[in-house]
């Protein structure tokens, strides 16, 4: 079933944490003889809201550390590599992120480092070691976007495989609808980002999108929230997934994969891209891992 689409208001208001949120049912495009029939509101569940943003804080590092297990039990964590970070609520250029190192099966709330905008680590774990490349670029991204609050990188295998061939994703699916027209193709490789020149460079090329492919690299994906920003990744990760799959069939037979066209696909973005559409899809993920973890991951 797809998610509930929504207004850009609808979604301003979402990421404004209302108890919650009703939105319109997915309708039919018009002229389309279903287009008559009309679609009830819909309620869903929106983010808590918090008076005290000290409160906040401790309640987004919690779901960063589930972000980080998620990740690692998806098979995006490959010895120290990858990143994900959250603005800070109280300090809005700062940010958090995992340490350099820790393990993310393992990976608590209490792990977590703060980052200033100088890229000194100024509150958090025991290990305080930080991966230069995080900050180079989820700095980058942060200051380039205040209207996101929450960046993913990670060495996942079927994004790699796809930078590496240096093409954007088809939309070929109903999926990768959601990043058609909303997803950036970084065209270049200088080796591992250690200085600020690349991090703007990846930010630029970025733009307003809600996702980047990194030519031999990886992928990149960002939200308003914590949720919409790890569904995004794997979602994109699968769509990178499919279209290797389609496209090696596809040459195996002498054939083309098929793309869906223009109107289409944007008609079906507004409904599985939209920053609710995103957060409500990594609710199962994040539900289940609370379950498997326990309090382990709030300590």
């Amino acid at each position: 079933m797809a998610p509930p689409s929504a207004t850009s208001t609808e979604d301003q208001e979402f990421t404004s944490s209302h108890p919650e949120t009703k939105v319109d049912g997915p309708t039919s495009k018009p002229g389309h003889p279903e287009a008559m029939i009309t679609q009830p509101k819909l309620t869903i569940p929106g983010l808590p809201s918090f008076n005290d943003k000290y409160e906040e804080r401790e309640y987004q590092k919690g779901r960063l550390a589930l972000a980080f297990r998620i990740f690692a039990k998806l098979g995006y964590d490959e010895g120290v590599a990858g990143h994900i970070t959250l603005r800070d609520p109280v300090d809005t250029t700062s940010f958090w992120v995992n340490p350099f190192g820790v393990a993310w099966p393992l990976l608590k709330a209490s792990d977590l480092i703060l980052v200033n905008a100088e890229g000194k680590v100024v509150d958090g774990g025991e290990v305080r070691l930080l991966n230069t490349a995080a900050y180079m670029i989820h700095h980058a991204v942060h200051t380039a976007r205040p209207d996101i609050n929450c960046v993913a990188h990670s060495h996942s295998i079927y994004g790699r495989a796809l930078c590496s061939l240096g093409i954007p994703l088809s939309t070929i699916t109903q999926d990768s609808c959601a990043f058609h027209d909303d997803l950036a193709l970084y065209s270049a490789f200088r080796g591992i980002v250690l200085d600020a020149e690349e991090g703007l460079a990846i930010a630029q090329a970025l733009g307003n999108k809600k996702a980047a492919l990194l030519q031999n690299h990886g992928l990149l994906t960002c939200g308003a929230t914590i949720e919409s920003c790890v569904f995004w990744f794997t979602s994109l990760e699968k769509c990178c997934h499919v279209q290797l799959l389609a496209d090696a069939a596809a040459g195996g037979l002498g054939r083309k994969t098929v793309e869906i066209s223009q109107e289409d696909a944007l008609y079906t973005r507004k409904t599985v891209g939209s920053e609710i559409a995103g957060w409500f899809s990594a609710k199962p993920a994040f539900d289940m891992m609370v379950q498997e973890s326990g309090d382990g991951y709030k300590q």
